[in-house]
């Protein structure tokens, strides 16, 4: 074993090398002399003792590094590079007219509609320099008051929110309202606030264009709603009801299941549609869901029951679509028909508008409701 030391700017290291012979294998080892490590400062106080500012600086620094002379960041930039401090987040905002949080609060965590829409509104947020807090109601309501009560205490600027529906405390979210800006995303609680900025799907369109696919292809569509109330639901199965009549057709809404509130989307629709199945009925006809969450259900269903066909004999006439274009649904079997809502910008502009409250810069006092169109995406389901 050899052993030789080397010296850059006094942070010693040793480099320790050994040679087995037979095999020709050189070893090397690092050694790290103590001088190499960063001290651990945990406290600001410790942290200006040792760079030598004041503690004021420091906190100003941390605020805005800006504000502080250019020689004194210079010198405090350059100590933190010698010692091991992570500045704790809430305090540096503390007396910040912004804390730079954005929050979010959605209805389920585990539906990958909305974790999609979370990963794009951070990203957009995170373009802006703005930070994400989420917040998951689990479609409770006592949940969502206290989410949105948890958004004042933490300080965020402002709230994108996908409200329960009809089941959501108005005076959580009236507070809410009062206390911060905030924009409904995805659904929204109309006839109650008035005053706040939706931005979503538009409805009317996506149910009009996959109502238009089914009745041209095939026998007019059966529809499905959800079993909780939202606007979503009802805007589409209002939508729904109106495309058919205009076409000629007469609207089939299959009547809900009274059981279905604690019971999730797919649960709740492969329960429905296996009751219906077993008794013989709606098994050649062509169902429309309100979201694809429920149609994956009905296909488990038909699946059951062998609605689908067989490969070389004659298929069978049932039929299902979906709305929103869940990220399972082109995997399932058969892969799902539906149509597919525009994530990306429907994040980008509840961002975008958010951050227009937060800093003032729309003066307009109507709420601006903007939706996006969807797209057909047809796959072997119907």
């Amino acid at each position: 074993m050899s052993k030789f030391q080397l010296d850059f700017s006094a942070r010693k290291f040793t480099i320790r090398t050994s040679r087995e012979e037979n095999s020709r294998k050189t070893h090397l080892e690092l050694v790290l002399s103590p001088q190499m490590q960063k001290p651990k400062i945990r406290t600001m106080e410790k942290l200006s003792s040792e760079i030598g500012v004041s503690r004021p600086t420091l906190s100003r620094f941390f605020q805005d590094p800006t504000s502080v002379r250019t020689s004194t960041r210079a010198r405090i930039e350059n100590a933190l590079q010698t010692v091991d401090y992570v500045p704790n987040f809430f305090a540096t905002k503390m007396n910040r007219k912004s804390s730079g949080l954005i929050g979010v609060i959605v209805p389920h965590l585990n539906d990958l509609f909305f974790s999609g829409l979370i990963e794009a509104i951070e990203t957009s947020a995170l373009a802006a320099d703005y930070m994400v807090i989420t917040q998951n109601s689990h479609n409770d309501p006592a949940l969502e008051a206290q989410a949105a009560r948890n958004m004042i205490a933490m300080g965020a600027d402002g709230v994108i929110m996908a409200p329960i529906g009809d089941a959501s405390s108005i005076d959580a979210l009236s507070r809410l309202k009062q206390e911060r800006p905030m924009v409904f995303v995805d659904s929204r609680l109309q006839d109650h606030f008035q005053d706040v900025d939706f931005i979503g799907t538009d409805n009317q369109q996506s149910i009009g264009l996959i109502v238009d696919y089914l009745c041209r292809s095939g026998e007019p569509p059966a529809f499905l709603a959800m079993p909780n109330l939202n606007s979503n639901n009802l805007e589409r199965e209002q939508a729904y009801t109106s495309r058919m009549h205009e076409l000629g057709h007469e609207p089939m809404v299959i009547p809900r299941s009274t059981n279905g509130e604690t019971l999730g989307f797919e649960e709740y629709a492969y329960r429905l549609m296996d009751a219906y199945f077993s008794h013989g009925n709606l098994v050649d006809q062509t169902i429309l869901c309100a979201n694809d969450r429920l149609a994956i259900g009905v296909i488990r269903a038909a699946n059951r029951h062998s609605l689908f066909g067989t490969a070389g004999k004659d298929p069978s006439r049932f039929r299902v679509a979906g709305h929103d274009d869940y990220p399972l649904s082109a995997f399932v079997f058969p892969s799902l028909t539906t149509v597919t809502q525009n994530t990306q910008a429907i994040a980008e502009a509840a961002t975008g508008q958010l951050l227009r409250h937060i800093r003032r810069e729309d003066r307009i006092e109507d709420a601006v409701s903007l939706t996006f169109d969807a797209e057909l995406r047809l796959r072997d389901s119907a």
